[in-house]
């Protein structure tokens, strides 16, 4: 009997191929083909992410989506029998056949995609190779709304057979998956590291039986198709919980399944760092979340039947699984892939990228294993999800690379709110809408000098808009955070003329000196996401959002702003204290822009971002603080618990500290944001307390 006997012990026919609808379980992968027979009555539903299109038979990425998916959500009888097939399941596509790689700050829009549509387990066969482990601020943001929200993140380790870490699976909160043969030997192929060691499971990841678009199945090899095999068995053990009447709680599963992991064979030192955490043990994992006298517990025949959440019972027999395609069909290689990591470059400015934790697999052809008995249920689930008489491997394609309240009724259909802070741009999307500009404007002239025509001189485009504000639509308006676009704005509906006034008004303020009372040094955008990209003229795709109004589309410089802030407390602030308020709000105010930085689609982020641009009560709160002599010390946002009925209130808190007593408490100033509008409002007066922490 193999290490693998983990999967034929505690009448593992009773959880295998079940789940409940009320846990949701997000795969953040490439397209995949939802027509395949094996998701004929799955609970599927796609997301719509900057990957547009339909998945393709030929397409490596949509291989590996449906692959993947379909490990989870394949259907008892079908060729592939996933293992919590009756869970809910989002797709949510990153990678596409012609994009094969895609940036952190899209991996972390998609992450909060899947947290704001109810995600319980979200799945990543995919990361990017790091130096330590290390991401980027928009990434390290999304994992820790999934902790603060209890989402467990499922990523795959990596399959650059090495001492090294993948991000998204290295960062703390995450559950990292590495994979192991079928004797629960860590394959050559897997990573290890000194985080993994704490945060990582071995699964079977050798020879993986999965859909295959078009139809058919295939095999494939890596830790991508490990990963799939924690995220449903993390799920069964949710539905588990509602079974038993407890609330799910996914980083109590993560807690319980790292816990339980096997170690390797003891005389076998030499790859114990390889062995992570150990070897998932779902019996281990059982036996801590329901006890160790088990007896009760497994009557787990009447699993399916008392677990009131619409799961039906496992049929007696699995029809055998289809002849899959004997090798994978290469794909194109992307263009823009290079080699090692290679960050593309937007208007300067680098951006990390991922791929899917694809590559570098070795090919593994072993015989099939056949089940004993007629097609018990743990035989079909080695045959079906670790072994088949076929094998391939996904290419390498691109290494390297990470290849709630009710809203108003009037809002609730439209879109996500976004209110998110940054630069406004413009960009053209084409060398020919770019020349269509430069034959339309005219010469300019600066001190006394005639210069040609230049669209990207944002001083020539804003002389040429104010006379020809219907060009202005002609344009992609951008924001931007940092150099990096992050959306497009296209307004629309009645009030579409004004917001490009706007819009040509803010941009003229962008070009201004520092010194000039006009000049705008960042603005914010309310608007509603469209589910629409579009392609800018370097080839990223960013999303659309539609201002609906004028209402909250603000320019500021942070020292104006200050000093506005200012002076609506100046009567009662001591002359001795300005300097040190003024320094307390301009630190608020740059801290909530770079280390806080935020895509504005989350209801705390747009509470924080709402902050900044109703600084006044930031203001009184600093105020205070300075004169009772104490320093900034952090910004957070909680759910607050008191909020009018169908509104979606937060707490911004502003935590202050003694820099010359480190013993004297804390103080704490709060104030709430309703963010259930399309601008947020504040409600009521800050309050504040004193805290040992």
């Amino acid at each position: 009997m193999t290490d693998l006997s983990i999967f034929n012990r505690l009448s593992i026919e009773k959880l295998y191929n079940q789940g409940c609808p009320e846990i949701c379980i997000a795969i953040l992968d490439g397209l995949v083909d939802m027509s395949h027979s094996c998701f004929q009555d799955a609970n599927l539903t796609r997301l719509s992410t900057l990957v547009q299109g339909k998945s393709s038979n030929q397409g490596s990425m949509s291989t590996h989506g449906t692959h993947v998916t379909s490990v989870i959500f394949g259907q008892p009888g079908s060729s592939v029998e996933g293992i919590a097939p009756r869970c809910k399941g989002l797709i949510v596509p990153i990678f596409s056949d012609d994009r094969l790689k895609v940036s952190q700050l899209d991996l972390a829009r998609a992450i909060e995609q899947a947290v704001n549509a109810g995600a319980n387990v979200i799945n990543i066969s995919g990361g990017q190779l790091t130096d330590f482990g290390e991401a980027e601020a928009w990434l390290e943001n999304a994992v820790n709304l999934c902790k603060a929200n209890n989402v467990l993140i499922v990523a795959a380790a990596g399959n650059d057979g090495c001492n090294c870490l993948h991000v998204p699976a290295s960062l703390p909160t995450v559950l990292a998956v590495g994979a192991m043969d079928t004797k629960g030997k860590p394959l050559d192929f897997s990573n290890w590291g000194e985080a993994y060691q704490a945060q990582g499971l071995l699964a079977p990841g050798e020879n993986i039986l999965g859909a295959q678009p078009g139809g058919g199945t295939i095999s494939l090899s890596g830790t991508s198709f490990a990963t799939p095999i924690v995220s449903g068995i993390a799920a069964l053990l949710l539905s588990l919980q509602i079974k038993r009447g407890e609330a799910p709680d996914p980083h109590k599963i993560r807690k319980l399944l790292l816990q339980s992991a096997l170690p390797c064979e003891p005389d076998l030192p030499e790859i114990a760092q390889r062995c992570l955490a150990g070897k998932l043990n779902i019996s281990g994992a059982l036996t801590l979340l329901i006890g160790a006298n088990m007896s009760e517990e497994l009557a787990l025949a009447g699993y399916v039947e008392a677990a009131g959440c619409g799961c039906r019972a496992t049929p007696e027999k699995s029809t055998k699984a289809e002849t899959g395609q004997d090798k994978l069909p290469s794909a194109t290689e992307d263009a823009n892939a290079g080699d090692g990591i290679n960050p593309s470059t937007v208007d300067g400015s680098r951006t990390l990228s991922v791929t899917a934790d694809s590559s570098a697999v070795p090919v593994f052809n072993s015989p099939r294993i056949a089940g004993s008995g007629n097609g018990q249920n743990q035989q079909n689930y080695i045959r079906s999800s670790i072994m088949s008489n076929q094998s391939s491997i996904m290419p390498n394609q691109t290494s390297n690379f990470i290849t709630a309240s009710q809203a108003p009724n009037e809002l609730a259909t439209a879109g996500q709110l976004v209110y998110a802070l940054g630069v406004l741009g413009y960009d053209f999307g084409s060398e020919a809408r770019r020349d269509s500009f430069k034959q339309l404007m005219p010469p300019a002239s600066f001190a006394g000098t005639m210069v040609p025509s230049n669209p990207f001189d944002a001083r020539q485009m804003v002389d040429y808009l104010a006379g020809n504000l219907s060009e202005a639509r002609s344009l992609i308006w951008t924001l931007n955070i940092e150099l990096t676009p992050v959306y497009a704005i296209e307004p629309k509906g009645p009030f579409a003329r004004e917001i490009y006034q706007v819009l040509q008004e803010l941009l003229s303020g962008q070009i201004q000196a520092e010194d000039n009372e006009e000049y705008v040094e960042r603005i914010s955008v309310p608007g509603l996401l469209t589910g629409r990209t579009v392609k800018l003229f370097s080839g990223q795709e960013v999303p659309v959002i539609e201002p609906q109004n004028t209402r909250g589309l603000y320019g500021w410089k942070v020292n104006t702003l200050v000093t506005q802030a200012l002076r609506t407390v100046t009567a009662e602030t001591e002359a001795s204290d300005e300097d040190n308020v003024r320094r307390t709000l301009e630190s608020f105010l740059n801290r909530v822009y770079y280390d806080l930085r935020n895509l504005g689609t989350t209801s705390q982020d747009r509470a924080l971002n709402f902050a900044v641009t109703n600084v006044f009560q930031a203001a009184y709160i600093v105020r205070n603080a300075i004169a009772e002599e104490m320093e900034l010390d952090s910004i957070t946002v909680e759910k607050s618990p008191f909020c009018r009925l169908d509104s979606d209130c937060w707490d911004v808190k502003l935590k202050f500290f003694d820099p010359e007593n480190s013993r004297r408490a804390k103080k704490v100033y709060r104030f709430t944001i309703d963010v259930s509008d399309l601008l947020p409002i504040t409600l009521g007066e800050p309050r504040s307390w004193s805290s040992p922490y």
